[in-house]
């Protein structure tokens, strides 16, 4: 009778288990050279990143398109972890509106009356063109903020110390602030952002209506397709000097 050994020889095994040691000693020592991968530092939440990550909301996507849900998901966080830096959706609102206002240039105490409500005027229209929401939310916002009346008192004491009486200057300050809002929401209310758009529009405008009965407003759609004068002031800039100068005379004349 033969008997078969099952068992391998000792020698066998041995050799086996030390290749098996050896192998995974190296694998170690690999995984332990690497260099660790820290998991990435998030950057602490606080009022002004929540802000920054509203207004990129708003403009990408429209300002009904901004909730405490979706700003949480833009920053990664909970939607309630937000209210330890914004009170709420109106307070949310109002501080990105101010992020808005705090692009604009005050005038500057000293200088050149006409020179320094121009600049200012196109630095609240180039600013709330950015941002096209921030116009409406401004005027429909309840209250006044102090960043907004800082601007309102400068722009009334640049008048009064150019010589403006208390009477003119109300009104011219009422002229101005009107043209840069009527002018901005008139222009973000467009349905068009861009010329080629605009050009579109008023080509099917032009193929829609009969000329022999709306000549002049035939002729005033072509001055929208005919190519800018390079010349020419902007529309807003047109109207504003309309007004600095015609508020001049009304100062000389007082």
């Amino acid at each position: 009778m033969t008997v078969v050994d099952i068992f391998p020889p000792p020698h066998t095994y041995t050799v086996s288990l030390c290749r098996k040691v050896n192998v995974r000693r190296k694998v170690c020592q690999a995984m332990a050279s690497r260099p660790t991968k820290r998991p990435a530092t998030r950057l602490p939440l606080n009022r002004e990143r929540v802000l920054e990550a509203a207004v990129a909301i708003a403009d990408r996507d429209g300002i009904a398109a901004l909730s405490m849900r979706r700003l949480g998901r833009e920053l990664g966080v909970e939607a309630m972890s937000l209210y330890n830096h914004v009170a709420g959706k109106e307070d949310l609102e109002r501080g990105i509106v101010e992020v808005v206002l705090l692009e604009i240039e005050n005038p500057r105490p000293g200088g050149d009356w006409k020179a320094e409500i121009r600049r200012t005027a196109v630095s609240s229209h180039d600013a709330f063109v950015r941002h096209r929401w921030s116009c409406s939310l401004l005027t429909h916002g309840g209250g006044v903020s102090r960043l907004r009346m800082q601007w309102m008192e400068a722009v009334l004491h640049t008048f009064r110390e150019a010589g403006f009486s208390p009477n003119l200057t109300h009104h011219a300050y009422h002229a101005i602030d009107s043209h840069i809002t009527g002018f901005t929401l008139w222009q973000v209310g467009m349905p068009f952002r861009t010329r080629e758009e605009l050009v579109d529009l008023a080509d099917g405008f032009l193929r829609r209506i009969p000329a022999d009965e709306f000549p002049y407003i035939v002729e005033h759609a072509q001055e929208h397709i005919a190519p800018p004068d390079p010349a020419e002031k902007p529309e807003f800039e047109f109207g504003l000097d309309l007004i600095l100068d015609g508020l001049e005379r009304l100062r000389d004349a007082e």
